[in-house]
């Protein structure tokens, strides 16, 4: 049972480094997920900034959560991208004649998601640093909001697989993020909620990322997140497993 542990987490190893090494080779990838996140930073801050009510002293600090989640959602888009381009190129089907894990080539994808979009995280967190953004949160909140970004990109990681795996065209495989990348806008994430017509005001309270925003941005405030947190892991591990269960049930139909 040992040896079979120990073969799958080496071969995930493997995976993780193939697909790094795609990243690193294609550093693009990286900025242009971040600095879509980042222009939007700077113009809702400098543009729109002094007319939006937000009521905190300091837009930028009520800004970042949304921008950060945003962020994530564009650059899941390249795992749908890079699994599409494996299976049609029958990379998979090269690696299933190897004795090694066959879900391992799918961690190995998922994993270089979290690294890659962590790296754009810390970038996007040093610019909102330079423009401003101060947060009086000690360690164990920071190791919070690391963790709930963390799991969100994890569950849309799963939801990007189901794309790379499912479509018929690149832009199949990389189109399914529009919607996620602009669903803060309908959250708490730019203005509060309140200011809302009834309509768009229920759905924006009930959607995941206005959960997820408030445990954030409440965690770097140096407050307590209240139940805004439970709802948000919930939301994120709910997605996750039904995501992934997806996953894997496309992947056995596809490969």
């Amino acid at each position: 049972m040992e040896a079979a542990k120990k073969h799958f987490f080496t071969d995930i190893s493997v995976m993780l480094g193939r697909s790094m090494r795609h990243i690193t080779r294609s550093m693009d990838t990286v900025i242009t997920v971040t600095v879509m996140p980042i222009m939007m930073l700077l113009l809702f801050v400098y543009v729109f900034g002094g007319a939006i009510q937000s009521g905190a002293d300091n837009y930028v600090n009520y800004l970042l959560p949304g921008i950060l989640l945003m962020a994530i959602a564009s650059g899941i888009s390249y795992t749908a991208f890079r699994l599409f381009t494996d299976v049609q190129r029958g990379i998979f089907e090269r690696f299933h004649t190897m004795p090694i894990s066959r879900s391992a080539l799918l961690w190995g994808h998922v994993l270089t998601s979290l690294v890659s979009n962590a790296i754009s995280v810390v970038v996007i967190i040093l610019v909102a640093l330079a423009m401003g953004f101060r947060s009086s949160a000690g360690v164990l909140p920071w190791l919070a909001v690391a963790g709930i970004l963390a799991l969100f990109t994890l569950a849309l990681t799963w939801v990007a697989a189901i794309a790379g795996l499912s479509a018929k065209s690149v832009d199949g495989a990389s189109a399914f993020s529009y919607p996620l990348v602009f669903l803060p806008f309908i959250s708490s994430a730019f203005v509060p909620t309140a200011s809302m017509p009834s309509i768009v005001r229920a759905f924006a309270e009930n959607q995941p990322v206005t959960s997820i925003v408030e445990s954030i941005r409440a965690l770097l405030s140096g407050r307590q997140p209240g139940g805004d947190i439970w709802i948000a892991l919930a939301w994120c591990v709910g997605i996750a497993l039904l995501a992934y269960m997806l996953a894997m049930r496309a992947y056995r139909k596809r490969v």
